[in-house]
């Protein structure tokens, strides 16, 4: 179901995000800040599995889904300035996009099923 999915490609993405960190230097403040907004994602969308109600619910996935926009911005800014390259660039903005596109179509489902 797109819910396990959703839990099971965020938690892939985060993983990923903390390998690129630590094997990234120089840029410590961007990097720290993706650390932050990428594993968030998955933690707000483990957390909505256990929401206290539908409201609940929306209100995590929304966060996972602002954190998702934040997360691509922080690569944007890696690409931007050199520290990543092309390719690993749109490798992470596809998963990013994946993701994102999942939240938006999880969180309309959930407000359509209110």
């Amino acid at each position: 179901m797109k819910e396990n999915l959703l839990i099971e490609n965020s938690k892939k993405f985060a993983v990923d995000i903390i390998n690129l960190c630590e094997n990234t230097k120089g840029k410590a403040v961007i990097t720290n800040q993706l650390m932050r907004s990428g594993t968030s994602i998955g933690a707000n969308i483990r957390e909505a599995q256990y929401a206290h109600g539908k409201n609940d619910f929306i209100a995590k996935l929304e966060i996972a889904l602002k954190e998702c926009y934040e997360t691509e911005y922080w690569f944007e800014l890696l690409f931007e300035t050199r520290t990543i390259d092309e390719k690993v660039f749109k490798d992470y903005q596809q998963k990013a996009g994946a993701i994102r596109r999942m939240l938006i179509a999880s969180c309309k489902t959930a407000k359509e099923n209110k």
